[in-house]
């Protein structure tokens, strides 16, 4: 019962400090550019995912998940709580100025990286 409270205040945690302050808009509030947007950005997805990746365990922990179940379970429930991914992989595509397949390829590896 208690490790359900725990897993329920971390999720509603972790939702709310990504609601209004998601990385894309913390890069631009501290007026970052360049090599020193990029690193902030790639820290700041990787800490989130991070965050979530362990509410995510738990509430798989708490669901008595295993193998390819919790697996599942874990990269969808990681995916829909770090929004943010999207929108970091796709600024930093603006970034580096990709267009077309190129855009493409590295907004999917991003993310993909990103939520592995």
């Amino acid at each position: 019962m208690k490790a359900a409270a725990l897993a329920l205040i971390a999720t509603l945690a972790t939702f709310a400090a990504h609601a209004g302050d998601t990385c894309v808009s913390q890069a631009a509030a501290k007026s970052l550019t360049g090599a020193a947007k990029a690193s902030f950005l790639t820290k700041c997805t990787r800490d989130a995912v991070a965050a979530s990746k362990a509410t995510c365990d738990a509430q798989a922990a708490e669901k008595k998940l295993a193998g390819a179940a919790k697996t599942s379970f874990t990269k969808k429930c990681v995916t829909d709580m770090t929004p943010d991914v999207q929108a970091t992989c796709d600024g930093m595509a603006d970034d580096r100025k990709l267009a077309g397949a190129a855009r493409n390829s590295y907004v999917t590896k991003c993310t993909t990286d990103s939520v592995k």
